[in-house]
């Protein structure tokens, strides 16, 4: 095996391919989201299809794996020049590359350490590029301030970006949510009746289960069926919680979307926060739960947004649009949590809540445990308020165990559940597989 030869940043060197005309790069050093960007001539992608990362392990020529990535120069199409291997922190360790030991390691063969990076939070690596027949890697090293998303944008994708702050005039009044008509049923005895014979392969069949309550729910659009679920009358499309459907009638199509498109997926990496969902097309009947969580339904008119937490979220129209938000006057340091879904527009949206919900009218300042608000008006001002005194006690561990709390201020309203579970899980707002741990209490809420 040859010796580790050390990269300056700027010097170029023949690829170390294997036999197989492939090379491996990885990136250590701190707690990193590896990606690709595959280059034309002109240094921008082609489409967003040509930036590889979790979210889209695969491109042409291209592998993503959770340690790096791996270029297989054959498959790498003509027109495509250069492939930029980049680091992003992912929010699980430091708040910048300042200080972090980091390394790219390429093959068996090459070492670069990237050194002199202080307040960056995302890097160009190095570059495999092409050079007449063959195939040379270039040492880089270029830092950004705003992340994978300053580096997408960099070389040619579009990330949309973030709603401006209201500004300091008194924000509209905002419609409160309003409760959605149910279909009339006929009031129960303590003592339910049996039902009618119901006939299945031959035999009557009497239960409780064919109660008029049990019925089906009849009306157009997402609407509650009972207390934990909801029932779709499909004429069209429905964005819905990925592995949400527990039964459907009719013919739909069920299409995986992500976290909301290629702007808040690459926003998901630094933020852990996102909706993992899917698109349902088609006529006839969808019904949708969540680990038999109570579901709420509510309309937004347009005149103001709904922050919540990506974990909380069902189904929602597609006339409503959705991104992922920081939440106002959150530090970088504070646990929290910082990010999260925020929709805006006309439509219905249906939520989840562990148990009953309050829902709070903010008329003055208004605090709740930042793992038990479910959501809120956009148009609040949000804080984060520290509660413990830092002192010896909390310095050996003694806390109030109501450390952080969430302040809102204007006018509006906060639906508040009365549960604090833990953030994290394979659902929750800190999303999955590689970002898992991202975003605090906020980020996690209801992960399970």
């Amino acid at each position: 095996m040859a010796d580790v030869q050390s990269l300056a940043r700027g010097e170029n060197r023949p690829a170390p391919l294997d036999a197989s005309g492939s090379i491996t790069v990885s990136v250590t050093g701190a707690a990193v989201d590896v990606s690709a960007l595959l280059l034309t001539a002109a240094g921008r992608v082609r489409s967003d299809q040509d930036l590889v990362f979790f979210n889209n392990p695969a491109g042409p020529g291209v592998r993503y794996a959770p340690d790096g990535v791996t270029v297989d120069t054959r498959g790498v199409p003509a027109e495509v020049e250069t492939i930029a291997i980049t680091a992003s922190l992912d929010g699980s360790g430091p708040a910048t590359f300042g200080g972090v030991p980091l390394r790219a390691t390429v093959g068996s063969e090459l070492d670069f350490p990237m050194t002199g990076l202080t307040t960056e939070t995302a890097v160009v690596g190095v570059e495999i590029y092409r050079r007449g027949d063959g195939w040379k890697v270039r040492a880089v090293g270029q830092g950004y301030d705003d992340g994978l998303a300053g580096i997408a944008t960099a070389f040619g994708i579009t990330v949309d970006e973030p709603e401006p702050e209201p500004a300091a005039a008194p924000p509209a009044q905002p419609v409160p949510p309003q409760p959605v008509p149910q279909q009339s049923v006929p009031q129960q005895p303590d003592y339910p009746q049996p039902a009618p014979p119901v006939r299945q392969e031959g035999l009557a069949v009497r239960s409780e289960l064919f109660a008029p309550s049990n019925a089906e729910v009849q009306g157009n659009g997402i609407l509650k069926q009972g207390s934990k679920m909801a029932r779709v009358a499909m004429n069209g499309e429905v964005m819905a919680r990925s592995g949400s459907m527990v039964a459907y009638q009719g013919d739909l199509r069920f299409e995986a979307q992500g976290s909301g498109g290629i702007g808040n997926m690459i926003r998901r990496t630094v933020t852990g926060e996102g909706v993992p969902l899917m698109k349902v097309s088609g006529r006839g009947d969808l019904f949708l739960a969540n680990a038999a969580q109570d579901v709420h339904i509510i309309d937004l008119d347009g005149s103001d947004g709904l922050t919540i937490n990506g974990s909380n979220v069902l189904a929602f129209d597609t006339s409503l649009s959705y991104r992922i938000g920081r939440v106002q006057g959150a530090a970088a340091s504070s646990n929290a949590g910082l990010f999260n879904c925020v929709f805006t527009g006309r439509g219905r949206i249906a939520i989840t809540t562990d148990g009953q919900p309050v829902v709070l009218t903010v008329d003055q300042p208004t605090f709740a445990d930042p793992q038990a608000a479910v959501a809120w008006s956009s148009s609040l001002q949000t804080s984060v308020k520290s509660n413990d005194q830092l002192n010896f006690g909390t310095l050996i561990g003694r806390s109030t165990g109501e450390r952080f709390t969430l302040q809102f201020s204007g006018q509006g309203f906060v639906v508040v559940q009365p549960s604090e579970l833990p953030p994290g899980g394979l659902i929750a707002g800190t999303g999955g597989g590689q970002q898992a741990g991202v975003g605090g209490a906020l980020g996690g809420l209801l992960g399970r």
